[in-house]
């Protein structure tokens, strides 16, 4: 589109997660009239941390953000896979990408701030949860629960794994449940008890159980994440220290005693859950991104990544077509045959045999992953 024309656009998009930001950043620097929309009254991101590869970071270069991002983050140069026991079994350094060949770990709060941190001031409204979505004559009308409503040019559905817009305008399949569930902490490096040594990730993969080591040196922290098989469906089940050693039993010891030293109420259980492919991400004036689009199981490290380069893709596209409706085509051609490899990719986290020994007499559902795999690296 001509520039005359980007600036004329009114953009909102729905949900400050990391999708949502990036896209504000990428559509602002288009020069369009760049609105978000967020249901939370304060931004609060919960987790741990998260690698934010080559590739992405190589799109926050072109955005002039590095230097925000690099600044709250450790680089890495290499991930390494090892046996419960910690007998080392691969070990291969990122793929470089744009000039980059690290991939930096940041802590999933540190990095949706420095987002939000980059926008123009006045883009993001928090309180607003998304009610209704409707179409009219080329543009979309937001209602939204506290009364306000917005009409844009272009509705950015940012809005996550639950996302309305997904499920107001294109499926009303709900998440679909993994079989498995993510314990996840931030600890003093000290705690760590020498198991981190460097700013580099490494997983551990015992049956039916990976436990990840994600240094947050910047911070003198490590994300301790434990991801295992387990039927329990619900959202945020509660699980005991018990429990939880129970799981990692068999990994080194030094991961059995990190374990039996955590507070568990600093830990974040939740069941994980992703979304079948939805067959089309767009109408006319809205289109959805990120989780909301294609959220997937975190076993490639891909879920915050694709968000990213969604953003600039869909940046892209507005640059590049000659409309709105065409830019919304071009995006989804563009990115939905790579998100849907990643979410088949993603499903494939554990052989067959574990899945048996955790759901005896099931067939896996089609979220539940079935066939062992390596980390990709893109």
């Amino acid at each position: 589109m001509k520039a005359e024309d980007i600036r004329n656009l009114d953009i909102a998009i729905v949900g400050a997660g990391y999708g949502g930001a990036a896209a504000a950043k990428a559509l602002s620097l288009l020069g369009a009239n760049v609105n978000v929309y967020e249901q939370a009254s304060r931004i609060r991101e919960v987790g741990a941390g998260i690698g934010l590869r080559p590739a992405t970071m190589d799109r926050f270069s072109k955005w002039g953000i590095f230097d925000e991002i690099a600044k709250v983050s450790s680089p890495s140069d290499y991930f390494e896979i090892l046996t419960a026991a910690g007998v080392p079994i691969m070990k291969d350094t990122w793929p470089e990408f744009g000039g980059q060949a690290h991939t930096y770990l940041i802590h999933r709060g540190d990095f949706i701030e420095a987002l939000l941190g980059v926008l123009p001031e006045g883009v993001v409204h928090l309180g607003h949860k998304l009610e209704k979505i409707e179409e009219k004559d080329g543009r979309s009308e937001l209602a939204f629960t506290n009364g306000t409503t917005v009409e844009a040019d272009l509705v950015v559905g940012a809005d996550g794994i639950k996302s309305v817009v997904r499920e107001q305008l294109f499926s009303d399949k709900g998440p679909v449940f993994s079989g498995e569930h993510a314990y996840r902490v931030v600890i003093p490096a000290d705690d760590a008890l020498g198991l981190v040594v460097d700013d580099n990730l490494r997983m551990y993969i015992g049956k039916g159980t990976k436990v990840y080591l994600l240094p947050l040196r910047h911070r003198n922290q490590v994300s301790f994440d434990i991801t295992a098989l387990n039927p329990d469906g619900t959202w945020a089940p509660e699980v005991s220290k018990e429990s939880l050693l129970e799981t990692v039993g068999g990994f080194d010891e030094r991961i059995v005693n990190i374990t039996r030293g955590l507070d568990m109420n600093t830990v974040n259980i939740r069941a994980v859950y992703d979304i079948d492919p939805v067959d089309s991400w767009h109408t006319d004036s809205v289109v959805l991104m990120g989780d909301a689009a294609h959220s997937m199981l975190h076993h490639q490290g891909q879920g915050a990544n694709s968000a990213i380069e969604d953003a600039g893709a869909l940046a892209d596209a507005l640059a590049q077509a000659g409309t709105v409706k065409e830019a919304l085509a071009l995006f989804q051609a563009t990115r939905k045959p790579v998100t849907d490899e990643l979410q088949r990719i993603s499903r494939q986290g554990w052989s067959e045999e574990e899945v048996n020994d955790v759901f005896p007499g099931q067939k896996p559902t089609s979220g539940q992953p079935t066939t062992a795999t390596a980390e990709a690296r893109a």
